[in-house]
């Protein structure tokens, strides 16, 4: 038979969803958005579920840019989307997945009370907090234009930072010899300084001198940075903290069972089980 019997009881969209870039910020042919912005969001399937349970799929991003061009087809590679995207779609394909509601294990802060609760995933996925970056940042002679960087700088990013921090503690060995710990040290320290500088870059749009010239070529943007006083860095990386703190998920407002005070869940996913089916 040429056409599969089954075909009509494949997987259908469950929802349909909103970017928090409403498509900016997307390189082109990475993005296919329908008229109405909303971008079908299907259910995992086993294939997914397995990618999601493997520590190295999880670990180089590979597994979570497979389920999202799996579950969103609208999206055509995932690596170059907006970072600011990254949550809300994950959020919108275990909605898809496992129905709207979330369980989570919290401690109250006042009181230390370990309980559960449940959280909607919904209000979460309505609410996500997507930071201004039409200002230019003002410096005396230029202007700098933010925007969000891609998933794979993202990824990238975190991933040398893990391997850095753990080779930095196992420099804290006493079987290695001193002026062995000095020299890996400064080398690793000079990798975390360009690892911030090009964070630096991947997060410029372009840089505007003082007689109108726009330069929007990455290597131009480095070679400035790496040049340029401190107060200019300093100052963009204080800016992107503010962006950070600004955006993402809201926190939840729970009250505790056990000592009836209202405190504020930050919500941070942890994907090695944020697609764990709720018992």
């Amino acid at each position: 038979m040429s056409v599969n019997p089954l075909a009509k009881h494949f997987r259908q969209p469950a929802i349909y969803m909103k970017l928090p870039s409403a498509g900016r910020f997307w390189p082109p042919e990475t993005l296919t958005l329908p008229a109405t912005g909303d971008i079908p969001v299907y259910p995992m399937t086993a294939k997914d579920e397995i990618v999601l349970r493997t520590p190295d799929a999880l670990m180089n991003g590979q597994g979570i840019i497979d389920v999202i061009q799996s579950c969103c087809p609208s999206i055509t590679d995932a690596w170059k989307m907006p970072s600011i995207d990254v949550d809300a779609v994950l959020i919108a394909i275990r909605i898809a997945s496992y129905g709207n509601q979330m369980d989570v294990d919290v401690v109250c802060p006042n009181c230390q009370h370990e309980h559960a609760i449940g959280v909607d995933l919904s209000y979460l996925l309505d609410n996500v907090k997507v930071p201004d970056y039409t200002t230019k940042i003002k410096f005396s002679q230029i202007n700098v234009k933010l925007h969000p960087q891609q998933y794979f700088s993202v990824n990238a990013a975190n991933q040398i930072r893990y391997e850095e921090q753990r080779i930095l503690n196992a420099l804290t060995s006493e079987d290695i010899a001193e002026d062995v710990k000095v020299a890996e040290y400064t080398r690793h320290i000079k990798k975390i300084v360009d690892l911030n500088i090009d964070i630096l870059v991947g997060s410029t749009e372009y840089i505007e001198t003082d007689d109108s010239t726009v330069v929007n070529n990455p290597e131009f943007i480095k070679e400035f940075y790496l040049n340029c006083d401190t107060e200019i860095v300093h100052g963009l990386q204080n800016k992107l903290t503010d962006i950070a703190k600004a955006a993402g998920i809201p926190d939840i407002k729970n009250i505790c069972p056990s000592c009836a005070k209202e405190y504020s869940l930050p919500m941070e996913f942890d994907y090695s089980n944020f697609f764990v089916r709720n018992s």
